[in-house]
């Protein structure tokens, strides 16, 4: 852990379901793994079934009332299960009231990483669903966000990370923070650079190929060295990122991504692949915003 990040804790959203808990254990033992202390966030929503009465009257103070002893026992319940998992890690616990999104981005402010989960969702359900959390803070955390598929997914041993490299700076953010993942996991990694060809207008695709063999061979330089334990497998393809992304994702133990990468318009907060990748890929998504993050 760089000496930058000192004791930031990870942050980690937790889900009302007590079923849904791939998110809080990832979050639980990436704390353990990098000697760090786990913030358990949970954002007061509608109640479940549970916490109903049937003498409930239709009252503010009766419905705030409701959504805060459910937000109680959601974050009660987490915080015994991180503890449990993880006896030696330093568990703090925030309940707030707020999209889940924002609450969480506010607390990345000082975070060292976010965690949350998602089931799969449509793009209009990511985009415009109260429950969803993901894309907008992925976009807007100025910290790794890392974001973990519900119910996990099965891992080829030996384990690996993918991370996908363009040459950009939010990609060699990417990179830099594959190779401590990877470190820390004792897993090898696949560095992927994904060539698509123009729509349009003619190119020699010779040359092409041979800057992004350079560029793939230059975003790797000097992380081997630092990094001489992992593994690393240098990776060429043809095609649509997201597509060749995603397919490499499966059964690996993470995919790395920048949140722009190389062609991303200025102001634009996620790059297309990114918010693809966090759709389609089969693995929990890391997406890493350039060195420095970006301003809140």
């Amino acid at each position: 852990m760089t000496s930058s990040q000192g004791r930031r804790p990870i942050v980690v959203g937790v889900d009302p379901d007590p079923s849904r808990r791939s998110a809080l254990a990832w979050a639980a033992d990436e704390a353990a793994r990098r000697g760090l202390p786990l913030r358990v966030v949970h954002a007061e929503g509608v109640p479940t079934g549970g916490y109903w009465s049937s003498e409930l009257r239709p009252s503010w103070e009766q419905w705030n009332r409701a959504l805060h002893e459910a937000g109680e026992r959601v974050l009660r319940d987490a915080v015994s299960f991180a503890e449990e998992r993880q006896p030696r890690v330093e568990v703090s616990w925030l309940l707030a009231e707020g999209h889940p999104a924002w609450v969480l981005r506010e607390e990345t402010r000082n975070a060292a990483m976010a965690v949350v989960g998602s089931w799969h969702l449509s793009s209009a359900q990511e985009l415009f669903g109260s429950a969803a959390v993901g894309l907008p803070l992925t976009a807007h955390a100025p910290c790794p966000v890392v974001v973990l598929r519900e119910p996990e997914h099965v891992v080829r041993q030996p384990p690996y990370l993918v991370v996908g490299v363009d040459g950009s700076p939010d990609s060699a953010a990417a990179v830099d923070f594959a190779f401590e993942e990877a470190s820390l996991r004792g897993a090898a990694l696949r560095a992927l650079y994904v060539w698509h060809p123009p729509l349009l207008g003619s190119l020699d695709e010779d040359a092409a190929e041979q800057e992004a063999r350079r560029l793939l061979s230059e975003s790797v330089a000097g992380r081997t060295a630092a990094h001489p334990e992992v593994e690393l497998r240098r990776e060429f393809v043809r095609g649509h990122p997201v597509q060749a992304l995603a397919e490499a994702s499966d059964q690996a133990m993470g995919l790395v991504v920048g949140t722009r990468g190389r062609g991303g318009f200025t102001g634009m907060l996620l790059g297309s692949v990114s918010q693809g990748v966090l759709h389609h890929a089969r693995c929990p998504v890391f997406t890493v915003p350039a060195a420095g993050g970006r301003a809140a």
